[in-house]
């Protein structure tokens, strides 16, 4: 009798296990699965990721839900968010591994979002699917109407916003796109979102290596033969807040990006407004009918009395182009980048400049 039960219980163990659903795999080529930000999703093994505030989101019905990913360096960090509530912060690993997002969900219709706070210096992240247990994939939501994009630097790209202490800490745990201004203004219109920067980085000079002419046209950035096509994203408002780095490095002409730059020879004003302008011109070569705001701020090229700001005019009067705008946002005086209270007070500016003014 006794091995009988054992027999029984063994068979049914066996039957159980047969009888319990495989996660069902979705791949990043899903249709379901809606990308915002320039993501390459061509690649045959995963979608590659680079841009700060690039995301992922799902609709999906299931007890819980993973995510599979890579990163180069180990270094980037994305925002979770679970039926548009944030959930946590996920750090990724150099290795392919399963990330656990959300488990014990209840029954009916779920969301998932993976937003990338860090910046592509931090290397490039590859996202090959998701793991549902238990559940199903549900179609996209309602497309969003507006398309916004932003080229800009640190203050773009989200800085050192997560830090409260006040010394301006480096480590990328700290940087936040989610709440820089241009994500913030992006959230406030419902729109579609782009931002395309780089700490450091300018338009005639840089910190680093790359200037802003040279990437903006890029799908990877670190990536010298892998172009963006511009015809995947039309935007209907574009914002471009440079100057801040050129506006310190023109001073350093013992810096090695200035000699790579200017041979030691300083700029003079015409060059800065004639580099400022042609940049410009490219963007409006790739969009001919959107709005292009050209700003500055929060910081202190973005000072009343700046010559930087006069750049921007003289640029953009240059242009002759009712469609191309300048407004400085406020100069927020600080020894460091704009904290998530100054990033909000932007946006507000920001967002009261394109109520006033474009009507979209």
């Amino acid at each position: 009798m006794k091995k009988i039960f054992i027999v029984f219980l063994v068979f049914f163990s066996i039957l159980i296990s047969c009888t319990q659903k495989k996660p069902l795999f979705v791949g990043f080529t899903n249709s379901d699965i809606e990308y915002s930000g320039r993501i390459d999703t061509v690649s045959l093994e995963a979608a590659q990721i680079s841009w700060s505030g690039t995301s992922i989101k799902l609709n999906f019905e299931g007890e819980s839900i993973n995510a599979i990913f890579s990163d180069e360096n180990g270094e980037n960090y994305y925002n979770i968010f679970i039926d548009n509530e944030f959930s946590n912060i996920l750090k990724l690993d150099s290795v392919k591994r399963s990330y656990e997002l959300a488990s014990n969900l209840e029954k009916g219709k779920h969301s998932v979002e993976i937003f990338k706070r860090t910046e592509w210096g931090n290397g490039l992240s590859n996202f090959y699917g998701f793991k549902i247990n238990n559940g199903k994939v549900l179609p996209k939501s309602n497309v969003k109407k507006r398309k916004m994009e932003f080229y800009g630097n640190s203050v773009s790209a989200g800085y050192a916003v997560d830090d409260l202490s006040g010394r301006d800490l480096h480590d990328s745990i700290y940087t936040n796109n989610y709440k820089s201004y241009a994500a913030l203004t992006a959230r406030h219109y419902n729109a579609k979102y782009h931002c395309i920067c780089k700490s450091g980085i300018g338009v005639t000079v840089s910190w680093d290596s790359l200037i802003m002419p040279e990437i903006y046209n890029k799908l990877i950035p670190t990536d010298s033969s892998s172009f963006w096509d511009f015809s995947n994203y039309s935007p209907d408002i574009v914002v471009v807040n440079l100057f801040q780095n050129d506006s310190w490095l023109v001073e350093l002409p013992n810096h090695e990006e200035y000699i790579k730059r200017f041979n030691k020879t300083p700029p003079t004003d015409n060059q800065l407004i004639t580099a400022y302008q042609n940049f410009i011109l490219n963007l409006r070569k790739q969009y001919p009918k959107t709005n292009i705001i050209c700003t500055l701020g929060s910081m202190d090229a973005a000072k009343q009395d700046s010559k930087w700001i006069k750049y921007i005019k003289t640029a953009v009067n240059n242009l002759k182009d009712n469609k191309i705008y300048t407004h400085i946002m406020p100069y927020i005086e600080s020894n460091t980048h704009p904290s998530e209270e100054d990033n909000q007070i932007m946006s507000k500016d920001l967002i009261n400049f394109i109520d006033n003014h474009i009507d979209w």
